[in-house]
């Protein structure tokens, strides 16, 4: 959203589509997760999506188009077939540059690369006013699928039953990926009333006034590489419980004070409690630093990364 507007005052961006993927004229094919372009709801439709993807790596060959890739994890999450994956192989040989989002992502051996930060959501957000913080409110906000371990965080928040968690409330707000994963998370929640869902697309407004409202803000994830739900949580201020690892210590240290809190291992009740007296250490008029994040550089880092693609392509 950001990257797209601010990228539209220097230079001219058309979203995708098959039909200008194949035909329109451009310098830099810029994607983000090409594995989703394989994606196909029936079997026809997936074939129908390989043959079109093969087109689209015969075209960027033929016109040495410059192809950018940013590396949001460190493995696709969706399953692929072993065509996809030679597919995807194909794809990453015709990668021109590659962005990753911090210095911990891998990229291929001898490989043009940038390390452009995830901006912040700063700007963006606003517009929406910021609610008044509901006392022990927890919340999950993202897509909603099973590597997200938001099972392990409903049995973490149930577990605790003192006094103060007694006054607690788990918030899990967006989309399912299938309406039975939506159900089992529903069926294990069922014996505690402080749990309620909120499943669906949930618009920025939405999604301000339900950051807002929370105390602690958890992304129990199985495994954590890079998170635009933490960049939005600490934008509108709000502190975050994360997986340690080496991504989210450095996080937490940029970001300073208690707006970063980690736990080893599996998600537990302590560690939910632990957070939760982190937040309230802070003081209203604190923010985290995310100076780092600032649009204008992460811009002008698109815009040099973009113009390498190109000398790079048309030096081949």
């Amino acid at each position: 959203m950001q990257l797209d507007r601010g990228l539209r005052e220097h230079v001219q961006v058309d979203g995708f589509s098959w039909w200008r993927a194949l035909t329109a004229p451009y310098d830099v094919f810029h994607v983000h997760w090409p594995e989703i372009l394989l994606q196909g709801r029936t079997p026809a439709r997936a074939l129908a999506r390989r043959v079109l993807f093969s087109l689209l790596l015969t075209r960027l060959r033929l016109r040495s188009t410059a192809v950018v890739r940013t590396l949001h994890n460190l493995r696709s999450h969706e399953m692929q077939s072993p065509r996809d994956r030679r597919l995807m192989e194909l794809f990453d040989r015709r990668t021109t540059v590659w962005i990753r989002l911090n210095s911990f992502t891998p990229v291929p051996a001898g490989a043009l690369e940038r390390t452009i930060s995830h901006g912040d959501y700063r700007d963006w957000f606003a517009q929406y006013p910021s609610p008044p913080t509901v006392p022990g409110r927890v919340l999950y906000f993202g897509l909603i699928r099973p590597y997200k371990g938001i099972d392990t965080l409903i049995s973490a928040f149930s577990t605790e039953t003192d006094a103060a968690a007694s006054a607690a409330t788990l918030r899990i707000v967006g989309a399912p990926q299938t309406p039975q994963l939506a159900h089992n998370l529903e069926s294990l929640a069922a014996a505690d009333s402080r749990i309620t869902f909120s499943f669906g697309y949930a618009s920025d407004a939405a999604l301000s006034r339900e950051i807002g409202e929370a105390e602690l803000v958890v992304l129990p994830y199985q495994e954590m590489h890079n998170s635009g739900a933490a960049i939005l949580a600490l934008s509108l201020c709000r502190p975050v419980l994360v997986p340690q690892n080496s991504v989210t210590d450095a996080l937490a240290s940029e970001a300073g004070g208690d707006w970063v809190s980690t736990y080893p291992g599996a998600l537990s009740a302590q560690n939910l409690k632990n957070a939760v007296a982190a937040a309230r250490r802070r003081h209203d008029t604190e923010r985290p630093d995310l100076s780092a994040r600032a649009w204008p550089a992460g811009l002008a880092a698109h815009l040099e990364a973009y113009e390498c693609a190109v000398r790079a392509a048309r030096s081949r």
